[in-house]
């Protein structure tokens, strides 16, 4: 390709990086913090591989003013991060004004290398004593978040003007408590649906209080979203394990958020299988509830890593990695999971068994803007988008280095597909690497790593990978396809 063939992103486009609270920052027990649900969930037996925990991490809370400035070097303008509930208001309950300086520190020292703060609210680690509560399914935890994210407020609000309020609430909800794949690890549809109701409650009652205390910043949520493709779209079948993952995955949150309602066929799918569940979540929902969820925000913030491709029927040749996203035993976390069967399409594959499908990332941009986003005057951004592959660490001349050519093309490949949705006319104003570092991966542990930046987790050495220097370098040129440096890197 020559410079000419290089294709430039738009004026204002936003390249970051973003990480969270429990993945990096390590200081588990350091300046009042205490347990989050997390914490808890490493130390049940069999929960994490290896039984790894985020007591360490990256040991971010000691070494944030190196990585801030790794950050720099790379040349990134927006860094998205959470913050830690745990930290910050322990137990769920009073201010500890040591967890909040600490980010007050990493707000100043972003700010001092001209790098945008944006904050995460949420990024799974509710504090433990909540949980023991009822955890999102008490409806109490809506409120909880509320003022954390007010004191959160108080103490950033006049140098972040950025903030979203949570992060994959599918995730948080029945990928939690109904699959028992993630913190805290249970096993109930009428949970799950209770999760999600009260998640986005606090969404809504976050972006209106904000709002209220500041008409210029900039609120949003970034929800985790998938493209949902049918094995053979002349089946009924096929077509219709399609819809079931797309209404239980995407619709869910979508629908709530946008137009104030959850997906009626949706609703109805869930009430056949699990009517405890349906009947739950209809006595839970009060009056002008889903006209707080659905208080209008600014930015949607677009996670995507894989598309799914269903049919309704088993694959005779199932994917490696098992034919549905369950636990070890058998849980899925979508609460109709009958008739719902993955198929292998032959694309290429991450360590993490996901597909590797950038087109999908421009028909999904390109519905969620014609379909939620744009009537509702809201822009996007792609929040998270990266890959797990096994890196080979190699000294060379004295510096470790890590030739991941695979996760590069990756990061090409989606950032081409950005560029795709942003020529059908989709407004897409940033792009945020998953992730920064490589980090404590949930139930993986550390297991598989995502990020441009190496960690060496016994002596905590940073090394930039090649996936890190070539998105420096198209950060510098601003375009695809232009290769004039290496960008200092």
């Amino acid at each position: 390709m020559t410079a000419t063939d290089a294709r430039s992103f738009p004026t204002g486009f936003l390249f970051g990086a973003a990480t969270a609270a429990f993945q990096i920052e390590g200081a588990a027990l350091e300046d009042g913090r205490k347990a989050s649900i997390w914490d808890t969930f490493c130390r049940v037996p069999g929960a994490v591989i290896n039984a790894d925990n985020g007591d360490v991490a990256c040991d971010h809370y000691h070494r944030y003013g190196d990585d801030v400035a790794l950050m720099k070097r790379m040349g990134l303008q927006t860094y998205r991060f959470s913050t830690s509930w745990s930290r910050v208001r322990p137990d769920g309950g009073a201010l500890n004004p040591k967890g909040v300086d600490f980010y007050s520190r990493l707000v100043d020292e972003l700010l001092a290398a001209d790098i945008l703060p944006w904050l995460t609210l949420y990024h799974w680690d509710l504090p433990q004593a909540l949980q023991d509560k009822g955890g999102w399914a008490n409806r109490d935890t809506a409120e909880k978040f509320t003022e954390y994210a007010l004191d959160m407020h108080d103490a950033l609000g006049d140098r972040v003007k950025v903030w979203t309020t949570l992060n994959e609430p599918w995730c948080s909800s029945f990928l939690s408590y109904t699959a028992g794949l993630h913190a805290p690890g249970h096993y109930s549809a009428t949970e799950g649906v209770l999760a999600a109701h009260h998640l986005l409650l606090g969404h809504g009652q976050v972006v209106r209080a904000l709002r209220e205390r500041d008409a210029d910043l900039e609120l949003g949520i970034t929800l985790n979203l998938t493209v949902a493709d049918a094995a053979d779209p002349s089946k009924p079948e096929d077509v219709n394990a399609a819809r079931l993952i797309d209404g239980q995955f995407n619709r869910w949150f979508l629908d709530p958020v946008f137009l104030g309602a959850y997906p009626a066929d949706i609703v109805e799918d869930i009430r056949e299988t699990h009517p405890d569940a349906i009947e739950a979540l209809e006595a839970a929902v009060r009056p002008g509830d889903l006209e707080t969820i659905a208080t209008p925000i600014d930015a949607l913030g677009v996670n995507y890593y894989h598309g799914e491709f269903v049919g309704g029927t088993p694959s005779p040749n199932p994917p490696e990695g098992g034919d549905a996203p369950t636990d070890r035993v058998g849980h899925s976390p979508f609460p109709v999971s009958d008739g719902i069967h993955w198929y292998d399409r032959g694309l290429p594959r991450t360590s993490m068994h996901w597909e590797v499908e950038p087109e999908a990332l421009t028909r999904l941009l390109t519905r969620v803007s014609e379909e939620y986003a744009a009537p509702a005057g809201t822009v996007l951004y792609v929040t998270e988008n990266g890959a797990a592959y096994d890196d080979v660490p190699e000294l060379e001349d004295g510096e470790i280095r890590v030739h991941d050519e695979d996760r590069a093309e990756f990061l090409r490949g989606h950032l081409g597909a950005i560029l795709d949705a942003v020529d059908a006319g989709v407004d897409v104003r940033g792009y945020f690497y998953w992730s920064m570092l490589d980090n404590f991966e949930w139930a993986w542990g550390y297991e598989k790593r995502f990020g441009i930046v190496r960690v060496d987790y016994d002596t905590q050495e940073r090394s930039i990978k090649d996936s890190g220097r070539e998105y420096a370098r198209i950060i510098a040129e601003r375009a695809l396809g232009r290769v004039t440096s290496d960008a200092g890197v």
